[in-house]
This record gives structure tokens, sequence and C-alpha cells, in this order.
């Protein structure tokens, strides 16, 4: 997801500073506990960074209501995002709606924006501070959160307040085969300038500034990175062997089923 990688940049320059680089990965592992709260099925996809190992085949099938515990070394790096409107039928060839890698398990492959962006950079000590935070730089599918389990108020990445797929304007939109708008564009993926993509002459703070697709993206995921200079930086470090991501958290952006008490998920 290219302008996505300058937020990883930025990140890791950070992150380096504070994760210790002679760490070396060890057996131990942390738990991924994904919760797909959407009212359809989807497929979670994961793609390391350079050097790490692929997770989960890289992508698995996640039917709605259900949950998966998916094992992660210590120490692992990389980016987590949803596939919805997926075929994998044996008689054509595999294709999602948003997020499509080409493929059930992406297996290293990075998916195909627009797409929410779950950055993840894992502590090779579990009693220091993982780092993660929520990108909406290439765009918006549906909404993501993140928790430790046991539950930290201050470690909590959560949904989105309103439903971004619903006030995406037209020039931004992704719309399908039945005319339903399945996701949103940046500013920079759809018109692919300078200026709203943060680069060259615009790749400093100072040029590069919010405009107004941006802060439509942050008006309705204040806890989500909307551009690649965001302040303050919705970059959350937190120590903890679980991790709760959930798809769809608050239902914003997709249909509610009738009948079904989302809160006993």
């Amino acid at each position: 997801m290219k302008s996505s990688d300058l937020i990883s940049s930025f990140s890791l320059i950070l992150i380096g500073l504070l994760l210790s680089p002679g760490s070396t990965v060890v057996a131990e592992q942390v738990t991924f506990n994904f919760l797909n709260r959407c009212p359809f099925s989807m497929w979670p996809a994961m793609a390391p960074n350079t050097g790490q190992p692929v997770i989960a085949e890289g992508g698995f099938y996640l039917q709605w209501a259900s949950r998966k515990l998916v094992s992660v070394p210590l120490g692992w790096k990389g980016r987590i995002w949803a596939r919805t409107g997926c075929s994998f039928a044996s008689n054509r060839p595999p294709t999602c709606e948003t997020g499509d890698c080409g493929q059930l398990g992406c297996r290293g492959l990075i998916g195909t924006p627009p797409a929410t962006l779950l950055q993840v950079w894992l502590h090779a000590d579990e009693a220091k501070p993982s780092f993660y935070d929520i990108s909406l730089v290439d765009g918006f599918n549906l909404p993501i959160s993140v928790q430790t389990r046991p539950t930290q108020p201050e470690c909590e990445i959560p949904g989105c307040s309103k439903p971004l797929n619903s006030l995406c304007p037209k020039e931004l939109q992704v719309v399908n085969g039945k005319g339903k708008v399945v996701a949103c564009k940046s500013a920079c993926l759809a018109f692919d300038t300078d200026e709203y993509c943060c680069r060259n002459e615009y790749a400093t703070p100072d040029k590069c500034k919010p405009n107004v697709y941006s802060r439509l993206f942050k008006d309705a995921c204040p806890g989500y990175y909307s551009d690649p200079y965001d302040s303050p930086r919705p970059l959350v470090s937190c120590a903890s062997k679980e991790f709760e991501i959930i798809f769809c958290p608050n239902f914003w952006g997709v249909e509610q089923v009738p009948g079904w008490n989302y809160t006993d998920y």
C-alpha cells in the first residue's frame, strides 16, 4: 500500500530508538485475537515487514460473529487489514472487492488499497511495550479497533465514530458491482499529486497540511492516522501477551442483522 509505507518509515524512526536493535526473537509468542463483528464474513490478511515470517499463511476466512486466535512470535513487525467481498471459487480467479491480494493466503503479498491498515511492531521482550497504529493514509474499507487483553484504557485504539463509507465523497468512492460503496480512497490514492501525497516539495510537516479529505477521515475516525504528519501521533505503545483486533467494533458503515445481539460478541 504505497503511501502507508511513508507512515511506516516515520514510525520506525521513533520505534528504532525504543526497541533494542540487538534483541533476539525467541520462541515466546503473543496472541492476536481476531473478532469479526461485521454482519458478513470477511478475510483478514497479514503481511510481514522485510525479514519477518509469514503468519497464518498471510490470510484466512473469518465468519461473521466468530473469533480466531493467531500466535505471533515476539519481535514480529507487519501490517494487518480486512478483505471484503471475496470469492475463491475454483472455477474463476480469486478476487476481493477490497484489500485484494489475489489469493486466500497472501503469503507476504500486500493488499490492494483502499483498505484500513493496522501496523504492528511487537517488542522482542514481552515485558516491554509494543507499538501499533491504524492508518487511513491509503483509504478505508471498514473500521478496526485494537485493545490489549486484559483491557487497559490507555492501550485501546477505538473504532470510528461515524460511517465513513456512507460519508465518502463521490470522487473517493469505490463501488462494487451492485452499486454499493465498499471503500473510500484517500486523496493521495485518488488524485496521486505531490500535495495530497506529501512528497517531493510537500514532504515536510510545514508543507504537508491536513486537507478537506483528511479532515473528513479524522472526524469519522479520530484515533487513526489520516495523513503522514498527523498530530498528535496516534501511535500506541503497550506491553501485553494478547491483543484483540475487532473488525466493525461499532458497526459503522455496515448494516446490522435483525435479531443479532451485538453485545454478546
